[in-house]
């Protein structure tokens, strides 16, 4: 298949795709507007929009901000071009939500109020241990925002044909300017919205696609993966069995199994996901909504393996490779050889505003968790004259300084494949955040120390080994691009030989808990633990939470 036919590059309509992506917004926003007249102007409504949203409402908008850019374009891409390793991806970003139904979700309803440093506070020291969960939780923000506006780039480059860098980055820009519209106009409520909404068309999109690929070969699933590894050619055999991407060397093997921790152990430390928990009103509807999530992002990742492969059949590996956001664009360019223009046109937009609604929930979160935990307890000691006003103006300008942050890394990352910088904040979320979060609700003896030693230090260990990684340096040339896959061309400092640090920051922020607590001389306020035990089980006092 030669470059000028490839679909999406030549043959579909920027003038299209633009409109129907124009549309979405237009009703989008307007949704927001109309649901932000009926919000007060309350913190507790602006960053959980009151808890006044059903389970399975907020399991849709679970599935909504967890199906992110990475799981419909990376996850396709993967799976297109690797197969069967391409999946794991799926299964491990699947089996991830067991670990936070099982272990968190309904105990952090019962115990905070708006952010993670709520549930850490209630029985440490305030001031230092909400620095840290705020430090952590804008961490995790950062990167998952680096992929989101990455998809961003190479999504638009593909739909208005936009080959120069310098034209991606406007798209960026705009989409980041439209995110911090959203957040800003209608807070949680409208954040919530958007994702219900983003999640039924992502989920119907897919559904449709799927149906249209099996039609085309009968229902015949063998025959479906039969014409995926003829058409890869040389290299076909190798999509249907484990270890295309990761089965090269006993170095790649490990890598796999550290990338399979950070996804399986990072979503329970997802300060975005945390935070959905605080939208409804009780802790049943909680569990309730984590249902309904578990439902709808399994039925979404067993379309993905039928869209991967389907990729991999119809548009072909050369065909995606050679394409602008290369891997990224796999869906994109299937909807286009299913449907053309329209499909395409359609497809897009609803990446696009998967790529929306994320961004604007990672964006309410790490701006409540600045407004709640740093300027409001830290800064202010917890005394501020009308504190839900100003903790509200606060979240706003947050909400401006992420936005303008995340567009500048977005531009620094475009190009890179969605679901590997997704793992990214993932291995940053399992090493800072949850073992915290466990030690907090489960070891008795756990004290301030402990916490701050397994946050700042599975944070500084992960973000060291991934600076000092392959990902950012140092991997050799890929002939077919003529780039290097590493975010920084032409040089080479890593000396840490794992693309996901999750097998060692993981173990080693475990065992700086522990340790910062055994070799403390605090001792942990039992009473306090005893009460937030009570209170985690049961949800007993939780309507009664005092600020401070």
């Amino acid at each position: 298949m030669i470059l000028a036919q490839t679909p999406g590059v030549e043959g579909s309509s920027p003038i299209l795709n633009i409109s129907i992506f124009g549309a979405f917004v237009v009703i989008t926003l307007g949704i927001v507007i109309a649901v932000s007249k009926k919000a007060s102007s309350g913190a507790s409504d602006f960053y959980t929009a009151g808890g006044g949203f059903t389970g399975p409402q907020n399991g849709i908008a679970i599935s909504g901000d967890y199906l992110s850019a990475a799981s419909f374009l990376g996850i396709a891409g993967a799976i297109a071009l690797y197969g069967y390793d391409g999946f794991l991806y799926s299964i491990g970003f699947l089996v991830a939500w067991l670990v936070a139904l099982l272990l968190v979700a309904e105990l952090l309803r019962n115990t905070g109020k708006y952010t993670m440093g709520d549930v850490l506070a209630f029985r440490m020291r305030q001031r230092p241990v909400r620095a840290a969960a705020a430090t952590s939780t804008l961490a995790v923000s950062f990167f998952y925002l680096l992929a989101q506006m990455a998809g961003a780039g190479g999504l638009v480059a593909l739909l208005l044909d936009i080959k120069s860098k310098a034209g991606q980055s406007v798209v960026i820009a705009i989409v980041g300017a439209l995110m911090i519209a959203y957040v800003l106009i209608g807070g949680m409520r409208g954040t919530t919205w958007v994702q219900i909404i983003k999640a039924v068309l992502l989920i119907i999109g897919a559904a449709v696609m799927t149906v249209w690929v099996l039609t085309l070969f009968k229902f015949n699933l063998s025959s479906l993966l039969g014409s995926a590894v003829e058409r890869a050619g040389a290299t076909g055999e190798k999509l249907l069995s484990p270890g295309a991407q990761y089965g090269k060397s006993g170095l790649t093997k490990l890598d796999f199994v550290s990338l399979g921790l950070a996804l399986v152990l990072g979503t329970a430390g997802l300060p975005h996901i945390l935070m959905r928990f605080y939208t409804v009103p009780t802790a049943k509807e909680a569990r309730r909504s984590v249902v309904w999530a578990i439902w709808l992002i399994g039925l979404f990742y067993l379309f993905t393996l039928v869209l991967g492969y389907g990729a991999g059949a119809l548009v072909g590996p050369d065909a995606i490779k050679k394409a602008p956001g290369a891997a990224n664009s796999a869906a994109p360019l299937l909807a286009y050889e299913l449907g053309g223009t329209v499909l395409l046109g359609l497809i897009a937009a609803v990446a696009f505003a998967t790529i929306l609604a994320v961004v604007a929930g990672l964006t309410i979160t790490a701006s409540a968790s600045f407004a709640h935990d740093i300027y409001i307890n830290v800064i202010k000691h917890g005394h501020v004259q009308d504190e839900q006003q100003t903790e509200v103006k606060v979240a706003r300008r947050t909400a401006v300084v992420i936005g303008i942050v995340a567009i500048l890394g977005g531009i620094l990352a475009n190009g890179q494949n969605i679901a590997f910088l997704v793992a990214l904040a993932f291995a940053v979320a399992a090493s800072a955040n949850l073992p915290t979060i466990l030690y907090s609700l489960f070891w008795k003896r756990f004290n301030t120390q402990g916490a701050l030693w397994s946050i700042y230090g599975g944070l500084g260990i992960t973000l060291i080994l991934i600076i000092f990684s392959p990902v950012v340096s140092g991997k050799p040339v890929d002939a077919a691009t003529g780039r290097s896959p590493s975010m920084l061309q032409g040089v080479d400092f890593h000396w840490f030989p794992l693309d996901n640090p999750g097998l060692v920051s993981i173990p080693l922020s475990f065992l700086l808990g522990y340790l910062g607590t055994v070799l403390s001389k605090e001792r942990a306020d039992e009473g306090k633990f005893a009460e937030m035990e009570v209170r985690s089980l049961t949800g007993a006092g939780v309507e009664g939470v005092s600020h401070h």
